[in-house]
């Protein structure tokens, strides 16, 4: 969830945006509320959120000012400048301080979230980039092997990517590309076929209906089960299960 620095000198404006930022978007969360530019720069001396979204018109030190003293400590920090005035000198300054959009109120949502999106993604990338050079190839080649020792595991159980990301400390979309480039495969197809391996061993070793095998593996479906399993195979598993030898390979 990415931190959000909210600043706003009218507290029914703050509290409306506040909702708005966490209800129509996703992976947003205010963590932290001011009501002017001093408020605000009290907050950077100690903590850093990863987004700024600020009015342009307040008491004490206006967004301006404000964003002009926030660059001189975090230069790369998103910003997001909501105000109600169409001044394009204020849009004009405040592109120079490099900030990532300027709306104007009342807040169009589709809009709001189009800007929530763009920035979103580009904190992903910026974090994607960062995990990518704290891993040394060796501590890559040992992420994948503790993914697929747990994908192997835990076949009946939760192998959502995001899941299997949280298990190794590490951002979802980055896990995928690493275990593509590790192993030449998607980390789905990778769950489907250790998946359909442990089920061909139930169903060559054990005469469990298919309904229980099907949960086994981790589908709450046996008709779902089924459909997978044929593609995967190339029969049904009763066919399957008719046909294989007890010592076949796996």
């Amino acid at each position: 969830m990415y931190k959000v620095l909210l600043v706003e000198d009218e507290r029914i404006i703050r509290e409306g945006l506040k909702t708005l930022i966490e209800k129509v978007t996703t992976g947003f969360a205010v963590v932290a509320e001011a009501e002017d530019g001093k408020e605000a720069l009290h907050y950077l001396r100690t903590e850093m959120p990863d987004l700024i979204v600020t009015d342009i018109r307040m008491r004490e030190i206006d967004g301006l000012a404000m964003i002009s003293k926030i660059r001189e400590m975090y230069e790369e920090l998103p910003i997001i400048i909501i105000s109600g005035y169409g001044d394009f000198q204020y849009a004009q300054k405040a592109l120079k301080h490099k900030v990532s959009d300027y709306l104007l109120k009342p807040i169009d949502r589709i809009e709001l979230v189009g800007t929530l999106e763009r920035i979103r993604q580009s904190l992903e990338r910026k974090k994607w980039g960062a995990e990518a050079e704290e891993q040394s190839p060796k501590e890559e080649r040992q992420i994948i092997r503790k993914v697929k020792a747990f994908i192997q595991d835990h076949t009946d159980g939760d192998l959502r990517l995001q899941t299997l990301a949280d298990f190794v400390h590490l951002n979802p979309i980055y896990l995928s590309q690493l275990f593509k480039a590790q192993t030449g495969e998607n980390v789905s197809d990778y769950v489907t076929r250790m998946r359909m391996k442990r089920a061909k061993q139930l169903l060559r070793e054990t005469s469990l209906k298919i309904y229980d095998i099907s949960r086994l593996v981790g589908y709450q479906s046996p008709k779902h089960f089924m459909i997978v399993f044929k593609k995967e195979v190339g029969m049904t598993p009763g066919g399957y299960r008719d046909q294989a030898p007890a010592d076949e390979d796996l």
